[in-house]
């Protein structure tokens, strides 16, 4: 019974920021599971690297370019998918972006951009995959929507903590109207990821990481296999308008010293870093044994360096 409610054969999905990072884990979770999975990006070389690991899975795939923010974009792109798959069951809305900064110097252009990606976006996908699944038949369809934990804590800045928590009242305003046509919609709020966003990161602020999280790993892509595919399964039809926090425990208290293990963390240093490496070396970047490349997003690296009154080994 467990393997029938989880198994996704023979649905078609979609995935917008798919190229990398927790796109790219979704959209091969998702083809793990079975089902054809349409990779939407702007990186086109590296999404179709992507389509091309769905592939080796024995699963259809198709890369769209597409940026989330044009509806005639998104539009076109749901018209792709149908006229390469049929029809389309699940719709996973991952397109995100973030640009650091304090707010009092924050600039409205950058604002507007981290907004239109983040929040609006994700409303004209999921307005989009909404009303194909209204067109095709009463079955519906579920989308799933990355929200983050920076909905519930301020640990970035306005623009990027606010297009989230509006990411997660969004999703239940959408399940609230939706349902009526049996569509699912929930998110997913993830921790911080070991995604090639963040492989510049210095080791010390991975280490920190481990120590204020009760599960004692940073967290990984395949961490949120096992979400998306519930979302996206009959596991989850009575489902809808949650936010799914998958933190491995970092919000639930805000710690004032290191948490002490009584045992060993279920994954390693080590079995942190594999996808990470993955995902570099999808993109053909250098890495070094740790994972890091240090001229991947090193404004990233830099934040960190600042706030933890790092200098440069």
């Amino acid at each position: 019974m467990a393997q029938h409610l989880f198994d996704l054969t023979g649905k078609k999905a979609l995935v917008t920021g798919a190229a990398v990072g927790i796109g790219r884990g979704y959209a091969v979770a998702l083809a793990k599971a079975g089902a054809d999975v349409a990779v939407i990006d702007l990186d086109e070389k590296t999404g179709q690297k992507t389509t091309k690991e769905i592939k080796s899975f024995g699963k259809n795939s198709i890369f769209v370019r597409c940026d989330v923010t044009k509806k005639d974009q998104v539009d076109a792109m749901i018209a792709d998918v149908i006229k390469k798959f049929g029809h389309l069951d699940i719709g996973v809305n991952n397109a995100g972006i973030g640009i650091l900064g304090g707010d009092l110097e924050f600039t409205h252009e950058n604002w507007n951009k981290v907004i239109n990606v983040n929040l609006t976006g994700m409303y004209l996908c999921a307005q989009a995959e909404a009303r194909q699944f209204v067109k095709q038949n009463p079955v519906g369809g579920k989308i799933i929507n990355t929200a983050s934990m920076s909905a519930r804590i301020c640990n970035c800045n306005a623009s990027y903590n606010a297009s989230k928590g509006g990411v997660v009242e969004m999703t239940r305003m959408l399940a609230a109207e939706w349902g009526t046509y049996n569509i699912n919609v929930n998110s997913i709020s993830p921790s911080y990821i070991l995604s090639p966003m963040h492989a510049s990161t210095p080791l010390e602020v991975r280490a920190r990481i481990r120590e204020l999280t009760p599960l004692g790993y940073v967290q990984r892509p395949e961490d949120l296999y096992g979400p998306v595919i519930f979302l996206a399964s009959e596991a989850s039809n009575y489902v809808t308008g949650i936010d799914l926090l998958v933190d491995g425990g970092h919000t639930l208290n805000a710690w004032l010293t290191p948490l002490h293990r009584e045992v060993p963390p279920r994954i390693s240093p080590e079995q942190e870093i594999a996808q990470l490496k993955h995902d570099l070396a999808a993109m053909e970047l250098p890495f070094d044994e740790n994972g890091i490349n240090k001229s991947l997003h090193p404004e990233i690296a830099n934040a960190y360096k600042t706030a933890f009154g790092l200098t440069e080994n």
